[in-house]
């Protein structure tokens, strides 16, 4: 079976595996397990942070960054798609107690830097909530995983440090985007005051992600993860994998990120040239038609079909490829570890089969052959009076 639902089925690699199995561990809520204090301080220095925290999920290193950053009654400034405010359950209000201010993005991922500016809440103004932290997602998932630039970053921070907010980088994939855009994770997360990225996505470990910041900020996160029940004992056998994957050596994960966007574009590509696959709309494709594999440019391709997507999917699994139904109707592929080039080209012959099965035909286009004569419409017409008529009609009509 080849899985292009998520970079989240990865398995371990056989150095990862070694490594949990001889991992050294203690009880991290006692601060005193080796490894995963080790982890913590490759990632703080990989990113050039003072220090890091290894929680569960994506997810929970989001809701402890806001946990750490924002008192109750304050709001975050962050994109309208952004997996912070369409996927976490309202953590931000049922846990954090904050609010979010939405702003629309573009489909390079980004929203308006003066919208941004515009965004800031009046301290003064008893009536509204106090604006404490910005939020930008890199890559950014519903744009196709578009990488954002550094000088994007720096002008979001730039605004954000200007009116006294911090700025958060939700960076889940942001390995993806460092390596994408050419640039060293610590060029990339500079401008930021704390980065989120996830270990169990395309850098393949089973469990986790870090959190990197200040030595204050990450204090605060951490009384976080103990109030969410984030507090984990042994967990070294998990935070050995992500010692490898953040590795410079030949086990390491980060550099080859590049292969998974090579695949990632030969499969875009080879879709654009099937029938009955068009473009995903919205932020990921805005521009109707065949697929455009410019769009893209990480581990992500979103596409929609033309006929019923559930039948799609299910051809595609009875031929041992599995997508995912994703936002707004459409199709999500995503390439990782453990998917070849070779995987590609069958995924890409199972794709074009499975579309001619359950492709809806295209609508026909009435010419002047096809309108009835005068006649033809006044016999039609005095048919449809009689009771055979009726029965013809409405078996046409079913």
């Amino acid at each position: 079976m080849i899985d292009l639902r998520s970079d989240t089925v990865t398995h371990p690699t056989p150095a990862m595996r070694r490594a949990m199995y001889e991992a050294e561990v203690g009880d991290d809520v006692f601060g005193d397990d080796p490894t995963v204090n080790a982890l913590q301080e490759r990632a703080a220095e990989l990113l050039g942070k003072d220090a890091a925290l290894f929680v569960a999920s994506g997810t929970m290193a989001n809701l402890v960054s806001q946990l750490a950053h924002l008192g109750r009654g304050m709001e975050t400034i962050a994109g309208a798609s952004t997996h912070l405010v369409e996927d976490e359950q309202a953590g931000h209000a049922v846990i954090a107690g904050t609010a979010i201010k939405q702003l629309s993005e573009d489909p390079d991922g980004t929203f308006d830097l003066e919208a941004l500016d515009a965004a800031f809440r009046d301290p003064s103004d008893a009536h509204q909530a106090i604006t404490g932290l910005v939020a930008i997602e890199n890559t950014h998932a519903h744009s196709m995983g578009q990488p954002l630039s550094l000088g994007y970053t720096r002008a979001v921070a730039e605004i954000a440090h200007r009116h006294g907010v911090p700025l958060h980088v939700d960076g889940a994939r942001f390995f993806n985007a460092s390596v994408a855009l050419g640039l060293t994770p610590r060029q990339l997360a500079e401008p930021a005051d704390s980065v989120a990225f996830c270990l169990s996505k395309g850098l393949s470990c089973p469990v986790g992600s870090i959190v990197v910041g200040s030595k204050e900020f990450v204090h605060r996160a951490w009384r976080g993860r103990k109030l969410v029940g984030g507090g984990m004992r042994q967990v070294g056998v998990l935070a050995a994998a992500g010692l490898v994957a953040l590795s410079d050596g030949p086990d390491g994960m980060i550099a080859r990120l590049a292969e998974d966007h090579v695949n990632a574009r030969r499969l875009a590509e080879g879709l654009a040239a099937v029938g009955g696959i068009e473009s995903a709309g919205g932020l990921a494709q805005p521009t109707p038609g065949p697929p455009d594999p410019s769009r893209t440019t990480t581990n992500f391709v979103i596409f929609r079909v033309r006929g019923d997507r559930t039948a799609f999917l299910d051809a595609l699994k009875s031929r041992g490829v599995l997508m995912v139904a994703y936002n707004h109707g459409t199709v999500r592929a995503v390439t990782h570890y453990g998917v070849s080039a070779a995987d590609i080209e069958r995924a890409l012959a199972a794709t074009a089969d499975a579309v001619r099965e359950t492709a809806a035909p295209p609508a026909a286009t009435p010419t002047k052959a096809d309108a009835p004569t005068q006649a033809t419409a006044a016999t039609t017409a005095t048919t449809a009076t009689t009771p055979a008529g009726t029965a013809a009609a409405t078996a046409l009509e079913r």
